[in-house]
């Protein structure tokens, strides 16, 4: 099976398989729990994120945030860069929410404690928290998978239309975008300004306008000056930092 059927398998299965609560993940702001999803012979571990436990946020609009986990999955799958694990929207035991495929990851490492050859993979998830506004980007929401694979979760407080920016990964601060990332990126604009697109349509729905007007703003704005964000103005570290 290839990549791209395998993922789709395991889309499939988290947006039709059968929920089997496991247990309430401990850490975290919002209610999270590990579940099993199923379908005859198929079984994977997931994580669900229902809207009604999350906590309200002054800043952002209640009940989105399992909207965002989605839209940042449809961004990364636009960009080809597959930096989110497959993200769905359903019903569950504790109604609608986010619904992500768990990664197997080594849970002694995160983004303060990699060395070595990841420069390429943080870049590109440094320049995704940009695109996407992400005001949380903490060391754990970094996981190193199989095949030194790293990964991007926890994408709740996302795509605001008001700078959000706060991150622990500000290395490339200032820095050019190699050629391969501005590719990425033109190819991406394109995909964003096509409202026949499968995904963007989804966008429209589960963002209000502003947000997604705002995400084009950004957009433009990265490739004009072909350039890292640099930090601030104002709090530009999430805390706790881990």
């Amino acid at each position: 099976m290839g990549k791209n059927e395998r993922l789709q398998a395991i889309l499939d299965l988290l947006e039709n398989g059968e929920i089997e609560m496991t247990g309430l993940v401990p850490w975290g702001s919002n209610y999270t729990f590990l579940i099993e999803v199923c379908t005859g012979q198929e079984r994977v571990s997931a994580i669900y994120k229902p809207s009604k436990g999350e906590r309200p946020l002054w800043d952002f609009t209640e009940g989105t945030l399992s909207n965002r986990e989605r839209a940042a999955f449809i961004v990364s799958e636009a960009l080809q860069w597959r930096l989110v694990p497959p993200t769905i929207l359903r019903d569950g035991p504790h109604g609608e929410g986010s619904v992500q495929y768990f990664v197997q990851h080594d849970s002694q490492h995160h983004y303060l404690t990699l060395e070595g050859d990841f420069e390429e993979q943080i870049s590109r998830i440094a320049l995704f928290d940009a695109l996407i506004n992400n005001a949380d980007r903490k060391s754990g929401h970094v996981l190193l998978g199989k095949n030194n694979r790293l990964w991007a979760i926890d994408h709740g407080v996302c795509f605001h239309s008001e700078n959000k920016l706060r991150s622990v990964i500000w290395e490339f601060a200032d820095e050019p975008l190699s050629a391969s990332l501005i590719s990425d990126l033109t190819q991406f604009q394109i995909w964003i300004f096509s409202s026949e697109e499968t995904y963007r349509s989804e966008l429209d729905r589960i963002l209000s306008r502003t947000e997604v007007e705002a995400l084009e703003r950004r957009l433009k704005r990265i490739l004009e000056v072909q350039r890292f964000p640099s930090p601030g103005p104002g709090r530009h570290y999430p805390w706790p930092l881990i």
